[in-house]
């Protein structure tokens, strides 16, 4: 493992985090928004994260030591973090409401609103600010021992 790798993980994991609360940040705003340019009303979106190739780690071991662990096949050489696969609008229907006043209803006086429960994106919300603060935490213990290893090899 190399010196940065450590941090290439947390940031990695922090910019997942950041999308995702984006994208939760963008459903709570258009919560109520029954008109897009599209022309319906705003469709929630879901973020996909997926686990992304960082760094091939294809460096000969020029000793001779054997690392049984790391020569077994089914063991991964390659440096892994996460990255977003793929942001999707939901399929689910709009909820009808009875609004005949309103400048978007339907012939029927119903208008379309997005399925979207704001106490779930906020929870949702909570859940991607917590692991974006685990990832800074990671990233500050490395560099906590990074330092500590510094100071040790400085004495």
């Amino acid at each position: 493992m190399g010196f940065f790798d450590g941090y290439n993980i947390s940031t990695s994991g922090m910019s997942a985090q950041r999308s995702r609360i984006n994208i939760v940040s963008a459903n709570i705003a258009n919560a109520k928004t029954t008109h897009t340019a599209d022309g319906g009303p705003y469709k929630k979106q879901n973020i996909v994260f997926e686990d992304v190739l960082m760094k091939g780690l294809e460096k000969t071991n020029k000793s001779d030591i054997s690392l049984p662990l790391l020569n077994n096949s089914s063991n991964s050489l390659n440096l892994r973090g996460v990255g977003v696969k793929t942001i999707y609008e939901s399929k689910e229907k709009p909820i009808m409401r009875f609004e005949p006043s309103h400048p978007d209803a339907n012939k029927d006086g119903y208008v379309a609103y997005p399925n979207i429960n704001p106490v779930v994106e906020m929870v949702d919300l909570i859940e991607a600010m917590r692991s974006y603060e685990a990832n800074v935490s990671a990233f500050t213990a490395h560099k906590s021992i990074d330092n500590k290893t510094l100071e040790i090899l400085r004495s």
